[in-house]
C-alpha cells in the first residue's frame, strides 16, 4: 500500500487546502488513494479536471480516486458519473477529519460516493491551519474563505459559500509560529480578501488585520497581500501602504474590465474611474507600488469600443502583471444567458490584452535597471523583489534569505543581479 497522491488545480487557496488534506489523510491512515482538488473558475478549468482524472486513473488503475474542490462542489453529478471516480467530496467536507477517517482502508466501501453538503450553510472557516505551506522562504496563510458578492460571470460563491473570516488572534498566532520557523515572508490569502472581518465581532477591516500583524509580529520581515477588490480597501490599509515598509508594494487587483457598462453588466461594485483613482492614490502613498490585475476579454455584449477601454486601463492604472481570462460561460451564472461574443473575437482580444501586458512588464523591468532591491531568495539562483519581480543571479545566494543586490539587466520577464 502507498501514501495518497494529490493533484491541485486552480488557485493558491486550493494549494493551501491540499496541504491540509495531506495532513488529514496521513493522520487517518488513508492508503492507495489519488485525490484531485479541482477548480471551477472557468468551463476550461472543469474540462482540465476531467482530463486529469482520466489520466490519473490510467496511471493508478487500482487506487481509490477522490475528487474534491470547487468543481466537485458546484457539479458533483458530473464527476460521480465518471467511471474513473470513486468518491466526490465537497469543499467543507475535504477539511474535516471525519471525512478522511471514513477513507481508511477498512471503511472505504462503507461511505457514500458523494459527500457534498450545502456550502451556503457553512458559517465558519476550517480550523485546520497549515504552518509553512509554500516554499521554504514564503508561507501562505488563509485568513478568509467564500464570497458574499454575486458577479454575473462567477460560479465561485457556489463552490466556496458565503464569506467567513479567521479571527485576527488566530492569524497572528500562526504568523508568529511561521516567523519562529524562519519564514521571511507571509502572504495573506482568501477568496475575497477585502471582505475579511465583516462576519466577526466589531466588524474589523483588512487594514486592521494588517496593522495588527505588523505591530504584534515585529520580527516578520515581509508581509504580502494577495488579490484584493480595490473598492473595498479601507483607511487603515491605505495607512499601512503609506507607512509600513514591511508591507510589500505589490497589489493584485480584481478589476475584470475597463468599461463602465460592462462592469455594471458584470455586477461589479466599482467603475473605471474608481480603479484609476485607487491606483493613483496608492502610488502617491507608495511610489514604488506595482499592480497586477485580472481582466476578462470578450464578456457577453462587449463591443470593440468596450474592449478598447480595457486596453487603455493598463496604462491608466499603470498595471504591470496581467492575468488575462478569455471569457467562457459557466452554466448557472447570469452571464451565460447574455448575448455571446464570437469565439474568434474573444481569442483575438485576449491576445491583444496579453501583448499590452507584455509591454507593461518590459517597461517595468527597464525601470529597475541600476536600482538596488531587497530580494527574497526562493532557490539559490532566483528570488523576488519587493514588487514580486523575479531576479536571476549567476552565483548561488543563501536560499530563503533576503539579499540586497543591484539590478544589472532584464531578460524574458525577469531581472538579473
Amino acid at each position: 500500500m502507498s501514501a495518497p497522491k494529490f493533484t491541485t488545480l486552480g488557485c493558491r487557496l486550493n494549494a493551501y487546502e491540499t496541504e491540509a488534506m495531506k495532513e488529514l489523510a496521513g493522520a487517518a491512515g488513508v492508503e492507495n488513494a489519488v485525490v484531485v482538488n479541482t477548480c471551477a473558475v472557468t468551463a476550461e478549468a472543469v474540462r482540465k479536471a476531467k482530463k486529469e482524472i482520466r489520466k490519473l486513473r490510467r496511471e493508478n488503475p487500482d487506487a481509490t480516486l477522490i475528487v474534491t474542490g470547487c468543481a466537485a462542489q458546484t457539479e458533483p453529478e458530473t464527476f460521480v458519473a465518471m467511471p474513473e471516480v470513486s468518491k466526490v467530496i465537497g469543499n467543507t467536507e475535504k477539511m474535516q477529519p471525519e471525512t478522511w477517517n471514513g477513507m481508511a482502508p477498512d471503511l472505504i466501501g462503507e461511505t457514500e460516493p458523494v459527500q457534498v453538503d450545502d456550502i451556503m450553510s457553512v458559517t465558519e472557516t476550517a480550523g485546520h491551519l497549515i504552518d509553512g505551506f509554500g516554499t521554504r522562504s514564503r508561507a501562505y496563510v488563509q485568513v478568509q474563505n467564500g464570497c458574499d458578492h454575486r458577479c454575473t460571470f462567477c460560479i465561485i460563491p457556489y463552490g466556496r459559500g458565503n464569506s467567513r473570516s479567521v479571527p485576527a488572534g488566530v492569524v497572528v498566532e500562526q504568523i508568529k509560529r511561521l516567523v519562529g520557523k524562519g519564514y521571511n515572508e507571509v502572504v495573506l490569502t482568501g477568496v475575497d480578501l477585502t471582505s475579511w472581518g465583516a462576519d466577526l465581532p466589531a466588524m474589523p477591516k483588512l487594514g486592521d488585520l494588517v496593522m495588527r500583524i505588523l505591530k504584534l509580529v515585529p520580527d516578520l520581515p515581509r508581509l504580502r497581500i494577495s488579490s484584493i477588490d480595490s473598492i473595498e480597501v479601507d483607511e487603515n490599509l491605505m495607512q499601512a501602504i503609506a507607512t509600513e515598509p514591511r508591507l510589500m508594494p505589490h497589489l493584485h487587483l480584481s478589476l475584470q474590465h475597463g468599461d463602465d457598462l460592462i462592469l455594471k453588466r458584470m455586477k461589479r461594485r466599482h467603475l473605471r474611474d474608481d480603479a484609476i483613482k485607487f491606483s493613483e492614490d496608492a502610488r502617491k502613498l507608495r511610489p514604488d507600488m506595482t499592480f497586477g490585475a485580472d481582466i476578462i476579454a470578450g464578456f457577453p455584449t462587449e463591443t470593440e469600443a468596450h474592449f478598447e477601454n480595457s486596453l487603455k486601463l493598463v496604462a491608466d492604472c499603470a498595471l504591470t502583471w496581467l492575468h488575462v481570462f478569455p471569457y467562457s460561460p459557466r452554466q448557472g451564472t447570469p452571464a451565460a444567458r447574455m448575448p455571446a461574443v464570437n469565439g474568434k473575437d474573444i481569442k483575438a482580444r485576449a491576445a491583444r490584452l496579453r501583448a499590452v501586458g507584455d509591454k507593461a512588464v518590459v517597461s517595468h523591468l527597464s525601470a529597475q535597471l541600476g536600482k538596488t532591491h531587497h530580494i527574497l531568495m526562493e532557490n539559490p539562483r532566483m528570488g523576488r523583489t519587493e514588487q514580486f519581480t523575479e531576479v536571476m543571479f549567476d552565483a548561488d545566494q543563501p536560499e530563503s534569505q533576503i539579499v540586497t543586490a543591484k539590478i544589472t539587466g532584464a531578460l524574458d520577464h525577469q531581472l538579473t543581479a
